[in-house]
Formats: C-alpha cells, structure tokens, sequence
C-alpha cells in the first residue's frame, strides 16, 4: 500500500485564460441552442462524453482542447478563491 500523497500539477496562468475562453465560447453556444449550459457540461466533466456539447460554432471541438484534470483544477481553484 502507498502512503504517500501525489502531488498534481499547476495549470499555468497562460493556459487558464485559454481554457476560460473555451468555456464561455461553449456556454454561449449550449445557451444559444436551447440547452441548460451548466447541465451540459457538468454531464461533458463528469463522463467526458463530448455528445453533451454541441456541435454548433465548433463548440464540441473546441470543449475537447481542454484537459479534464486541469478543467476540474481550475473551477476548484476558481470556486474557493471567491
């Protein structure tokens, strides 16, 4: 059994301004489309199903640039800064 704790790596400041814009791209299309956004992508976090993103405005390509690891590090990151 390990007893060691792993550490995991930090999403550089760069790439977090990338991945926001990502995401809002994919919000406003979800939204413009009729859908719940957050739904939508809390069901893309959690199974990494990209069926959950729209195609529309590219969003369901450009969701997939994004790393889930460091997509969950940012919005806890981002969620006990405020």
């Amino acid at each position: 059994m390990i007893d060691k704790t792993i550490a995991f790596g930090s999403v550089h400041h760069e790439h977090e301004n990338e991945m926001r814009e990502i995401l809002i791209t994919v919000y406003e299309a979800l939204l413009e489309k009729g859908y719940n956004p957050i739904n939508q992508l809390v069901g893309y976090i959690l199974s990494e199903d990209p069926t959950y993103i729209t195609t529309y405005n590219n969003a369901r390509s450009l969701i997939r640039h994004i790393d889930r690891d460091e997509l969950l590090q940012m919005l806890v990151k981002s969620y006990l800064a405020d």
